[in-house]
């Protein structure tokens, strides 16, 4: 029994040093499916994943997730900032108007 249990526990510390090593250096797998039917290519599908640690996705220059909203309550923050700021812009706009349609009716 104490055989099986070291064979089983040296699958795990095998496992847990590929999947460590895994997320530390990233691993790309790459698949494309295509759907014909007599020699007509109806559908293709391209596939890439990319699997690694959060950090070194960062490293990598993929951090998609950081501007998500699902994903970052930031994101949203930077969306309602972008919101005001662009009302803001409007306002400022709509001022610019008013004054020259003042200044044209003051020299009319």
């Amino acid at each position: 029994m104490t055989g099986r249990l070291r064979e089983v526990n040296n699958r795990s510390s095998s496992l847990a040093d590929t999947l460590e090593r895994v997320l530390d250096k990233g691993v790309v797998i790459v698949g494309d499916i295509a759907v014909c039917v007599v020699d007509i290519e109806l559908l293709t599908l391209r596939v890439r994943l990319f699997i690694a640690s959060a950090q070194t996705a960062r490293e990598m220059g993929m951090d998609w997730w950081t501007n998500d909203p699902f994903f970052t309550p930031k994101a949203v923050e930077s969306d309602i900032e972008k919101n005001e700021l662009a009302q803001a812009n409007a306002d400022l706009r709509d001022r610019v108007a008013a004054l020259e349609r003042a200044l044209g009716e003051e020299r009319a």
